[in-house]
C-alpha cells in the first residue's frame, strides 16, 4: 500500500494560519456586507421619508388596534392601494386621519364601490358617530339604463334592450332622420350605428338618441362635470361644488364628421385636458382660473349665456332627485336613522349649439385619480375637502357628543326663525297654523335635529351651494306671508315643505341663508 506523505511546511499553509490572500477575501466580505447592510438601511430610511411626505395617513389596518390621537377612516374598495385613490387617502391624512379596516373602530367608511350588499351586516348596526359615503338607494340615480329611460325632457330618449325594442321600432319609423348610439348598461363601447346595423336584441345595452350637433369649441365636443353631494334624503337637501366643475374635451375635432372615429363624438379615459384647447390654455394656465372659470370667461367673450347654463345643469339636478326621491326614501326605510349617510356624484352634461342642457350620465364614486392629468389634483382635493367639510368630518373633535347635540356648535336658539309669528298670541295658544310649525315649543325632537344639521351644514359649506331647497330671493321671502304655502311646493312632501320654509325664514333674517 502506497501513502502520500506531506512534508511538515505544506501541511502548516494548508491547515495553519490564514495566508494574506485569505485576509483580503474576509476584508472585502466584511466591507462588501456592511455596505449592503448601510445601503439597506438607508433605502428604508428614504421610503419611510417618502412615504411620510406622499402618504401622511397613520396605517392600521390589520392590526387590531384602534389609535388614541387619530380619528379613523376605513378605505374601502378594489385594490385600494393601486392608486386610484390616492387623493382620498391623502386629503383624510391631512385632516388627522389614520386608516384603519373593518375590525377598527372607525368614524369614516369610504368605500369606493356600494356598499349596502358587499358590506350589509357591517353597516346594519352603525354607531352614532360612524358616517358612510354612500346613501341607501342612489342607484336610482347613478344607475345608467334608470336614468336613461327615466322620460325627462333633458334626457336622449332611450329605449332599453330588449324588453324595449318593439317601441323603438315603432319610434324610429316615426323619427327617421334621428341618430341613434347603442350603448352598453356600464356605458362603455358607445359607437353610433345605422338603425339597420342595431343590434336590438342584445341583453344589458340600450338605445339613446345622439346629440348631433354639439356646442364645440376649437372644433372640440366636450362635456361638463358638476360635482353633486346628497346630505339628507327626507327631507331632501342636495349642494353642487360650486368652486369649479370637470370640463373634459373629445380628443379629435368633431367635424368633418365620421361616425367609426370615436374620438371626435366620445369623451374617453384620454380625453383632450383644458389645457390644450387653444382658446382656453391661456386663460387657465397664464390666468390661473379655476375649469369653471375659464369656461365661463370664454363663453362671456363670445356673448354666451353662460347664467342660463348654469341655471339649467341645477334644474336638471333638482329635478332628477326630486323624480327619484321617493325610491330612494324606501330604500333608505330599513335603516334607523340615515344622518350617517352622505353622497358624492357627478352629473356630466352635453350642449347643443343653441345651449340646450343635456344629462348624459351620473356617476357614483367618481374618478379622482389625477395619475393620467397631474393637474387635475388640484380640483380632486378641492372637492374632496369641501365636501368633507361640508358633512362635517374634516374636523374631527369627538365621538360623543354628536356635532348636532353639541351647545357648543349649534344650540336651538341658532336654529330659531320667524320670530315675531312665534311671539303671537296665535302661535302661543296652538301648533296647528302653519306658520307656527317651526316655533320651538312646536319642534319634534326629530325635526330639531334636522335643523341642527342643516345649519351645521351651512355653516361649514366651503365652496359648496345648496341647490335644493333652492335658492331664495331676499325681497321675496320678506314679502312672503308665512301662513301660505310657498308658490310652487304644492306638490312638495311635507318635510320638504318644512325645510324650505326654515330657510326662508333663515333669509329674511339674514341675506346669506339665502343662496
Amino acid at each position: 500500500m502506497y501513502q502520500i506523505h506531506q512534508s511538515p511546511r505544506f501541511s502548516r499553509r494548508r491547515w495553519g494560519s490564514p495566508s494574506k490572500f485569505q485576509y483580503l477575501v474576509i476584508f472585502v466580505l466584511v466591507v462588501g456586507v456592511t455596505i449592503t447592510f448601510l445601503n439597506i438601511y438607508e433605502l428604508h430610511h428614504m421610503k419611510k421619508d417618502h412615504m411620510f411626505q406622499h402618504s401622511p395617513i397613520p396605517v392600521f389596518e390589520g392590526t387590531g388596534e384602534t389609535p388614541q390621537n387619530h380619528p379613523v377612516v376605513w378605505i374601502h374598495g378594489k385594490n385600494v392601494h393601486s392608486g386610484y385613490l390616492k387623493h382620498v387617502f391623502d386629503v383624510f391624512g391631512r385632516l388627522g386621519y389614520a386608516s384603519g379596516d373593518e375590525n377598527s373602530d372607525w368614524a369614516v367608511l369610504w368605500d369606493h364601490d356600494y356598499p349596502f350588499s358587499t358590506l350589509s351586516e357591517k353597516l346594519a348596526h352603525l354607531k352614532p358617530h360612524q358616517r358612510v359615503n354612500h346613501f341607501p338607494g342612489t342607484g336610482y340615480v347613478t344607475n345608467k339604463v334608470s336614468l336613461a329611460v327615466s322620460k325627462l325632457k333633458f334626457i336622449p330618449k332611450a329605449f332599453k334592450l330588449p324588453d324595449d325594442k318593439d317601441r323603438f321600432l315603432a319610434f324610429s319609423k316615426d323619427h327617421p332622420d334621428m341618430i341613434w348610439v347603442q350603448k352598453a348598461n356600464t356605458h362603455r363601447g358607445i359607437e353610433i350605428k345605422p338603425t339597420s346595423e342595431l343590434d336590438l336584441s342584445k341583453k344589458n345595452t340600450f338605445i339613446q338618441e345622439f346629440v348631433d350637433k354639439p356646442f364645440l369649441i376649437d372644433g372640440h365636443k366636450f362635456d361638463i362635470g358638476i360635482y353633486t353631494i346628497i346630505t339628507s334624503i327626507n327631507p331632501l337637501r342636495l349642494y353642487i361644488i360650486q368652486g369649479d366643475a370637470l370640463i373634459r374635451f373629445c380628443p379629435d375635432e368633431y367635424y368633418p364628421f365620421d361616425s367609426k372615429a370615436r374620438g371626435k363624438y366620445v369623451v374617453h379615459d384620454d380625453y383632450l385636458p383644458m389645457w390644450k384647447v387653444p382658446s382656453l390654455s391661456s386663460l387657465y394656465q397664464e390666468k390661473g382660473f379655476t375649469f369653471k372659470e375659464t369656461l365661463i370667461q370664454y363663453m362671456k367673450s363670445k356673448g354666451l349665456d353662460y347664467e342660463r347654463v348654469w341655471k339649467d345643469m341645477i334644474s336638471v339636478i333638482q329635478t332628477v332627485y326630486s323624480e327619484k326621491e321617493h325610491k330612494i326614501i324606501q330604500s333608505a326605510s330599513k335603516f334607523i336613522s340615515t344622518h350617517h349617510f352622505f353622497e358624492l356624484v357627478r352629473f356630466d352634461f352635453v350642449l347643443d349649439e343653441k345651449l340646450n342642457v343635456y344629462l348624459m350620465e351620473v356617476n357614483m364614486s367618481p374618478n379622482l385619480d389625477s395619475g393620467h392629468f397631474p393637474p387635475n389634483k388640484r380640483l380632486y382635493e378641492h372637492v374632496l375637502y369641501n365636501l368633507l367639510q361640508l358633512v362635517g368630518v374634516a374636523q374631527y373633535v369627538s365621538p360623543s357628543p354628536l356635532d348636532f347635540e353639541d351647545d357648543m356648535r349649534v344650540s336651538s336658539a341658532d336654529i330659531h326663525v320667524f320670530p315675531e309669528m312665534c311671539i303671537s298670541s296665535r302661535c302661543s295658544e296652538s301648533c296647528s297654523p302653519t306658520e307656527c310649525k317651526l316655533c320651538k315649543p312646536c319642534l319634534s325632537h326629530t325635526i330639531e335635529k334636522i335643523l341642527k344639521i342643516a345649519y351645521l351644514e351651512h355653516m361649514r359649506r366651503g365652496s359648496a351651494r345648496r341647490v335644493f331647497p333652492p335658492s331664495i330671493n331676499q325681497t321675496q321671502a320678506l314679502k312672503w306671508d308665512p301662513s301660505t304655502e310657498w308658490p310652487g311646493l304644492e306638490a312638495a312632501s311635507d318635510r320638504n315643505k318644512l325645510m324650505h320654509r326654515w330657510f326662508v325664514g333663515k333669509c329674511r333674517l339674514d341675506e346669506t341663508w339665502c343662496l
